[in-house]
């Protein structure tokens, strides 16, 4: 058999015989056939520097005519003028583009466009509590399997909330594709059917219940916060990051600094709110003076969190299920539809939402409008049949003509 190994000049490594450019070291304890089992390199230059490049193991099929022909196809790139990358740099430039799903969420979620968002804290808390689980694996590694894993975990959820959880995971995935951070999913993520768009208010026994907890809670400056919720029907983001120029007493209005449509809105001032903004506001200017927030946080910086809020619910009997500033938001809406004094685009405008459909949920709470509506389409029908039968036959007679 054929010599083709001879000691080199660098320590652990030797040099192929009749073959530059090839190296190797060997194992102390792995054998292949009885001999020590040995490890390929190639070696040439680029751009003036020595690359050292590994090829293989004996032991995994390597031979040195295989590394010979991968230094001759390097010199032939190099020749010519191709980007020529190590084996070692096509990993770590695979890597790069394959990161962990841990990675890439970390990437969405210190983006600019997700920091423009509005639902940032809710997505990452999203994220910690339902899908980090999946942070150490890469996007082709993932399953229909790890999916159904997410909806197992959630089952006492509402098909909503699972539905949000897959969502950011497909969004984080996608964000990392558009970016080369990671490939895009091949599969499809079925969601799940969501058919509980619920409206939430209070009875009469219950707002009375919440009022009567609220006018004796400690905490008068939260007190007050979720009045204004109950009275004006403002988002619970939209009460944090409401500021006092935002309120104008002269005219009385209040002005919501790019709200969720996007714009800035203003919605009317009513009594019950301007008397809770006036108090409140002197609160602040005794509290945190100098915070430019009407319902400030820790040390007069924006409010992040109401914690209080599930205390208040429970003190004051509030139904399990039901979600204390978007139920108030649903109840404010509920009584003004109630109260057949309203048209739902009215209605639509006291929430500043951007899309009219989304405020036909309350059109089964007008009762007025819905009576007249339906006393109207009776005479409608009545007058049809109690035609006079003489035009009738007059309008057979046109109609066969």
């Amino acid at each position: 058999m054929t010599n083709f190994f001879i000691k080199g000049s660098e320590m652990g490594y030797k040099t192929a015989k009749n073959h530059p450019g090839i190296q190797y070291r060997e194992s102390d304890k792995c054998k292949v056939n009885g001999r020590p089992d040995k490890c390929f390199y190639i070696r040439y230059k680029l751009n003036g520097k020595t690359k050292r490049e590994k090829v293989g193991w004996q032991s995994e099929g390597y031979t040195i005519q295989v590394a010979a022909e991968i230094r001759a196809q390097r010199m032939k790139d190099i020749r010519h003028g191709k980007t020529v990358l190590t084996q070692a740099e096509i990993n770590r430039e695979k890597q790069r583009h394959n990161r962990t799903l841990g990675e890439v969420s970390e990437l969405y979620f210190n983006s600019e466009h997700f920091l423009s968002l509005k639902g940032q804290y809710t997505d990452r808390n999203r994220w910690e509590k339902h899908l980090t689980f999946l942070n150490e694996k890469r996007v082709p590694e993932l399953t229909v399997l790890d999916i159904e894993r997410i909806k197992r975990n959630m089952k006492d959820r509402a098909p909503a909330t699972i539905k949000h959880a897959l969502s950011l995971l497909v969004r984080v995935i996608n964000h990392g594709a558009e970016h080369g951070y990671c490939p895009r999913l091949h599969f499809k993520v079925k969601m799940p059917r969501v058919d509980n768009q619920v409206t939430e208010y209070l009875t009469t026994e219950q707002a009375q219940s919440l009022l009567k907890v609220l006018d004796e809670w400690p905490s008068q400056d939260v007190a007050r916060m979720v009045k204004v919720a109950m009275f004006s029907g403002l988002r619970r983001g939209e009460l944090f990051k409401l500021k006092r120029q935002n309120i104008d007493f002269t005219y009385k209005i209040i002005t919501l600094e790019n709200a969720k449509s996007g714009r800035n809105e203003t919605i009317p001032m009513n009594p019950i709110v301007e008397g809770l903004l006036r108090e409140q506001l002197s609160w602040v200017d005794r509290h945190h003076p100098g915070s430019p927030y009407v319902f400030p946080g820790r040390d007069g910086g924006l409010r992040v969190e109401c914690t209080a809020i599930r205390r208040i619910k429970k003190a004051a009997g509030l139904p399990k299920k039901f979600r204390p500033f978007h139920g108030l938001r649903h109840h404010f809406a509920v009584q003004l539809a109630s109260s057949g004094q309203f048209t739902l685009d009215m209605i639509g405008q006291f929430l500043t939402h951007k899309d009219p459909t989304v405020t036909q949920r309350y059109a089964h709470f007008l009762p007025e409008a819905q009576q007249k509506a339906a006393e109207k389409a009776a005479e409608i029908l009545t007058q049809q049949v109690q035609r006079p039968a003489e035009v009738v036959s007059l309008d057979k007679r046109r109609h066969k003509t």
